[in-house]
């Protein structure tokens, strides 16, 4: 679920089988309650359930609404959504379904320029021994077109499809083992935002220059209004460039430490473990998504490191370039964050 004014609240319930509901209409007739026991998760639109008998289809039928706010009594509108689910016997053998790779994470949101050329590629991978992709189901905005089994999506939005337009895939194999849905939304008629580089000190960029080992607040201005993503495991991560390891992470889905105003965003380190000596490097994943930024001159900062740069204690004079410092180097790799 996703909706362009991101200060709404998107909810999903069941749809109901008589006229009392919010549209007046029954709005699922033969097919209300038609998955037996299943559970649905109405802030994420999630659907939990066991399918007790093969060669046959089950009806889902679902109402998408938006309210106001999260106390909103009544939406301020309601979009019905309605499909189908086969159940099979699952082989005997190997049953690790196929998985769909490549660049983009599942529920990744795009912005994408109207009139522009929408260009992605999305490969599935097999892991049982034997099998093959025979069939790709999906949706897809009107227009886009894909090939049959490497699916490469084509597409150039249009003005009447501003707002957010979803793509969805699912994989079956030779024993009809299915992928779980992979959804992407480009976001049409938005520029995705881009983290401005660093050109002065406590610039667009802070800090930068020379700082010490207990620095807690980071921040970077970008060129639109950024705010939280709606999704979790959208993390920052803060690398040890000795071991190319996460030594700090943060959740930008749900974590206090991180604060969006306007075009900046700021991210507060409480407990800092910067290591005298040491580089790091940060990167990014959040949406939508932006161009990566790989350059190591995009933002940099130096941690002191009193022991390499002491002096005798007759010495009074300010160190001079030639003191050893160790620079700590945030490395932008991928920028991806949600208007």
């Amino acid at each position: 679920m996703s909706d362009f004014d991101s200060s709404d609240t998107v909810r999903c319930r069941w749809s109901i089988g008589s006229t009392s509901n919010i549209n007046g209409y029954d709005e699922c007739a033969a097919v209300c309650s038609g998955v037996p026991g299943a559970i649905l998760y109405s802030d994420n639109c999630t659907l939990v359930f066991t399918l007790t008998q093969a060669s046959m289809c089950v009806a889902v039928a679902l109402q998408i609404e938006d309210f106001y706010t999260t106390t909103s009594p009544t939406p301020m509108s309601s979009v019905p959504i309605q499909f189908l689910f086969y159940g099979y016997i699952a082989s005997s053998g190997c049953s690790t379904p196929p998985a769909i790779i490549g660049s983009r994470p599942n529920r990744a949101c795009i912005g994408t320029p109207i009139g522009s050329t929408v260009n992605e590629l999305v490969i599935v991978q097999v892991y049982c021994s034997g099998t093959s992709i025979v069939d790709f189901i999906t949706s897809s905005p009107v227009g886009l077109t894909k090939s049959l089994y490497q699916i490469v999506l084509s597409w150039i939005p249009t003005a009447d499809q501003v707002g957010p337009q979803g793509f969805c895939a699912g994989a079956i194999d030779n024993t009809t083992v299915q992928f779980n849905r992979w959804c992407i939304t480009f976001l049409v008629g938005y520029n995705s935002p881009d983290l401005i580089r660093a050109t002065s000190i406590q610039g667009t960029a802070s800090p930068i220059g020379t700082i010490s080992s207990n620095q807690t607040t980071f921040s970077i201005h970008a060129t639109n209004t950024v705010n939280r993503p709606p999704r979790n495991s959208t993390n920052v991560y803060f690398n040890d460039a000795a071991t190319n390891t996460s030594v700090y992470t943060i959740d930008c889905g749900y974590d206090a430490h991180v604060i969006y105003t306007g075009n900046t965003i700021v991210f507060y380190i409480p407990s800092p473990p910067w290591i005298p000596g040491h580089s790091y490097y940060v990167t990014f994943d959040s949406e939508p998504e932006s161009s990566p930024i790989s350059d190591p001159t995009f933002w940099t900062f130096d941690i002191w490191d009193s022991a390499a740069s002491s002096t005798t204690a007759t010495t009074t004079t300010r160190p001079q370039s030639t003191t050893p410092v160790n620079t700590l180097v945030i490395r932008i790799d991928f920028i991806n964050f949600r208007i």
